[in-house]
């Protein structure tokens, strides 16, 4: 039996008596990360963190697609010197909270809706997901995904899909450790993976046991996030190519480079 609730553009839901949280992106079929959605997730990750019973989170969008990503016009000077800080707050509540995470990918993960994912512990995608980070393609670039993205996937693999902006499949996301498990119900995968291996030992113990092992990612994650977000608002923002290529984006034409 679950219990659902309603915040914004965020649905909750409390399964397993209680021991696993789904968060779930309700705003198809793009589940922008807008700043509604970006507060909403991050009230719930800090909410989570003061769960003592809890053991899993389950990140999901709805509808066919996990996420395409943060709002582009967000991004736009005026917008983006306030909503960066809060995307990235976003992810020192999930690591605050202590709780393990899982997201359960469909269709499209790009962008910040990958960064969203890959912030996750476990990440299990349907067969037909594709994921990216397509940001150099509007002249910018992806923070999150700069600083996290080595943690998964190797160095080598992190700079190739931010410098580059392909788009792969989960088959090659598999491959290069990005994704942890391929899976038909990539949803009703992760909360089977949560059944078996977390539902059945102690929060607590769970909690100081992530805490523990993601030590040296955690030593550095909010000074080299601080350094990243520096870059793009004070250095890559004051460029022509990267307003350029946002309203480019928004306008629906190629962008028109002046390379500074």
């Amino acid at each position: 039996m679950s219990e659902a609730g309603t915040r914004n553009l965020l649905r909750e839901e409390r399964v397993e008596d209680g021991a696993v949280l789904r968060l779930i992106l309700a705003a198809p079929k793009a589940n922008i990360l807008d700043a509604e959605m970006i507060a909403a997730l991050t009230r719930a990750f800090r909410e989570a963190g003061s769960d003592a019973d809890l053991k899993c989170v389950v990140v999901e969008g709805e509808g066919p697609h996990f996420s395409f990503g943060a709002s582009v016009p967000e991004h736009l000077p005026g917008a983006v010197e306030s909503m960066l800080p809060r995307f990235h707050d976003l992810f020192r509540a999930m690591f605050d909270a202590g709780v393990t995470t899982i997201a359960a990918v469909r269709g499209q993960c790009l962008g910040g809706g990958l960064e969203l994912a890959m912030a996750c512990n476990r990440v299990v995608a349907a067969p037909g997901a594709k994921l990216g980070q397509p940001e150099i393609r509007l002249g910018v670039f992806a923070p999150v995904a700069s600083v996290l993205l080595a943690e998964r996937t190797g160095r080598p693999r992190a700079e190739d899909l931010c410098v580059t902006g392909r788009i792969v499949d989960a088959e090659e996301a598999h491959r290069i450790g990005l994704v942890d498990e391929i899976a038909e119900d990539p949803g009703e995968a992760a909360l089977g993976w949560a059944r078996d291996h977390l539902l059945p030992k102690s929060a607590a113990a769970l909690r100081h046991a992530l805490r523990a092992v993601r030590t040296p990612l955690l030593r550095h994650f909010d000074e080299d996030l601080r350094r990243v977000e520096a870059i793009y608002l004070d250095e890559l923002m004051a460029t022509a190519d990267a307003e350029e290529g946002l309203r480019a984006f928004l306008e629906k034409r190629e962008p028109v480079w002046r390379n500074k």
